[in-house]
């Protein structure tokens, strides 16, 4: 038996995935205008592709496909928006893991992290990083999200950000670190 192509059905794309879309941009874009916008960009592009949909993946694959695009165009507007400074990167006085001279804070070793089964306890972890994610300086924060949210290669993320190579391996070490930190202070 063939598989029928489905066709795209606009009209019930606000009802049946809005809020799908939405939940699933706001936490990488922490702005609820933005995510709304980003939303409503991602279901202007998909009546404007239409044409283009051929049934092969399913609506919502499609539509989540377009809103990912999306997200990554919104940072690639952000990067082009901002420039990058030493103090951009991190605070020295606010550094927990680094002092002024950039060595190695002593007593800097976390605690061990023990994941458990219960679904409250992972959902508080969950809210927990999230809350931790907001708290970091916005590009180091553009960075984690692209690398960890939406899993991009490291290379995408350079050219998406318009920063070089050593600089997103810095940004990304120490969102990691502040990350880890920022968990064990309010998780464990």
């Amino acid at each position: 038996m063939e598989k029928e192509i489905q066709q795209a059905n606009p009209q019930n794309w606000l009802q049946l995935y809005g809020d799908m879309l939405y939940q699933y941009c706001l936490p990488r874009v922490n702005d609820t205008a933005a995510a709304e916008d980003i939303v409503q960009d991602t279901f202007l592009s998909a009546l404007k592709g239409i044409g283009g949909y051929k049934g092969e993946a399913s609506e919502k694959n499609w539509l989540f496909a377009i809103l990912k695009n999306k997200i990554i165009d919104y940072y690639r507007k952000k990067a082009s928006q901002q420039t990058v400074t030493a103090s951009s990167v991190i605070n020295d006085s606010e550094d927990p893991w680094f002092n002024e001279a950039e060595h190695w804070r002593n007593n800097t070793g976390g605690g061990e992290w023990h994941i458990s089964n219960n679904e409250t306890e992972r959902k508080e972890l969950h809210t927990i990083i999230n809350l931790c994610k907001d708290g970091l300086k916005e590009l180091p924060q553009q960075v984690f999200t692209l690398k960890y949210m939406e899993d991009l290669p490291s290379e995408e993320i350079c050219k998406v950000l318009n920063i070089s190579s050593s600089n997103y391996w810095v940004l990304l070490h120490r969102a990691r670190l502040q990350m880890r930190g920022c968990v064990e202070k309010n998780w464990l």
